[in-house]
């Protein structure tokens, strides 16, 4: 290269340079001059962003730099909206008020009220009153932003919130019709109703009692998954697991290559001392874990239902909390004791076996699979097996053979049971069902 070129190449580096720390410059000037420093021409990104008006006052193309000096060019920081109160006006003190909005439902006899902000979210933390026509006043007591009200003679009524500090109630009240009885239909806004395992005291909440009576177990029940004759693959016998928050972080994929067909996954259960619906905080993720590693999978849900509303308002929940979901295996209802302090512990067999109807047939007509899960003692003792309409029965009995004289489509032949991915014990079960 001779001494020309030599020059050129330097002075093309030199220009580089200078053009980085010009971007520099710039970069540190907006920063320290603030947010209001413009460019220089009509502020529109397609006009800075093309072109740069120099210090000589002639206008040059494109520019990678262009951008730098345009203000508008970066987001703003903006505080995200959905997380902040809004409001609409303000009262005669300069107080800003928040609008509301009410809604009231029905299932059976009762009124369901919601008491919601302008984008649609419950309202908690207020002690809330609402009227109902020639009924009377009910006062939201635990401040979260529901109250249901019991015992009402069907009809049609008015419900007006009452007058709130820093709200803006509705000026007309709603009108809901009470039923006169239920209908076995998914409630549409259920999601409100349901709670976080955080707003409660899980040891009195969470309290099934996986422990069978001792006539239901002996020492002679497996421990590890069955192993099954060609002819009970060939006829769809299947062997499977159940799961819940209590058996923790779950390697799927392992569990999976150990030779399980299915996992019956617990969606959720009603607090035994509360009655509050609560979410299994496990269950996404089993869900997801369990569907990605090619297990099949059906769902149970812990009832402490106590009437048929009950009944429905759990299987809707369990409906709701699937979603778009495509299972294989049905979802149960879960029936049996609570250390018998549980709300539904003293229930009579006719009451308890209309729940599970209920429940059954409000999973039925959602277009899903049901089923009901208990003990030997507790389908002879507590239910009323003929008059049961679950489609599907889930067996529990810790034994090499059951004892059990009734028909079941699945049994739940260990609550000891130990399978690779899972730490600690687990349920294992095998499937009559049929499916593939």
């Amino acid at each position: 290269m001779d001494s020309k070129g030599k020059r050129i190449g330097i002075l093309f580096v030199l220009c580089i340079l200078l053009a980085v720390m010009a971007a520099v410059v710039l970069m540190n000037y907006n920063r320290f001059v603030g947010k209001d420093a413009r460019p220089v021409g009509n502020g529109s990104a397609d006009s800075v962003s093309s072109q740069i008006i120099e210090a000589d006052g002639k206008v040059h193309g494109a520019d990678l730099s262009a951008f730098l000096k345009d203000s508008e060019f970066f987001d703003a920081d903006v505080p995200n909206s959905s997380s902040q109160n809004t409001y609409d006006e303000v009262d005669e003190n300069g107080d800003p008020v928040r609008s509301l909005t009410v809604s009231a439902s029905s299932v059976e006899r009762d009124i369901r009220v919601k008491i919601m902000d302008d984008r649609g979210e419950v309202v908690s933390g207020q002690e809330f009153a609402v009227e109902v026509a020639d009924t009377g006043v009910y006062v939201d007591e635990d401040r979260d932003g529901i109250i249901l009200i019991s015992d009402i003679k069907p009809g049609e009524y008015k419900v007006s919130l009452e007058q709130q500090q820093g709200f803006k109630v509705p000026a007309s009240p709603v009108s809901v019709r009470v039923k006169s009885i239920v209908s076995y239909t998914v409630i549409d806004d259920i999601d409100f109703f349901v709670h976080a395992e955080s707003e409660v005291d899980i040891l009195k909440e969470d309290t099934s009692d996986k422990e069978l009576d001792s006539e239901d177990e002996d020492d002679s029940q497996y421990t590890a998954l069955l192993e099954l004759e060609e002819d009970e693959r060939a006829n769809a016998v299947k062997l499977g697991i159940d799961v819940s928050k209590w058996n923790g972080e779950i390697d799927w994929e392992v569990v999976k290559a150990e030779g399980v067909d299915f996992a019956i996954i617990r969606c959720g259960y009603r607090g035994s001392s509360s009655g509050w619906l609560l979410e299994d905080p496990y269950f996404y993720k089993n869900l997801t874990g369990a569907k990605k590693a090619g297990i099949k999978v059906g769902l149970y849900f812990f009832t402490q239902a106590t009437n048929l509303v009950e009944a429905v308002e759990e299987a809707s929940m369990v409906v709701s909390l699937l979603g778009d979901t495509e299972i294989e295996y049905p979802v149960f209802i879960d029936t049996e004791g609570a250390g018998g302090n549980g709300r539904a512990d003293n229930l009579d067999p006719g009451t308890r076996t209309a729940v599970v109807n209920a429940f059954c047939q409000t999973i039925q007509n959602a277009g899903l699979d049901a089923g009901v899960y208990s003990g030997r003692n507790w389908f002879y003792n507590n239910l009323i097996v003929d008059e049961m309409d679950a489609p599907n029965v889930w067996l529990a009995e810790y034994r090499q053979t059951p004892l059990y004289e009734g028909r079941y489509d699945m049994w739940q032949y260990t609550s000891n049971g130990s399978v690779a991915g899972i730490e600690g014990r687990v349920d294992l079960n095998v499937s009559y069902l049929g499916i593939e």
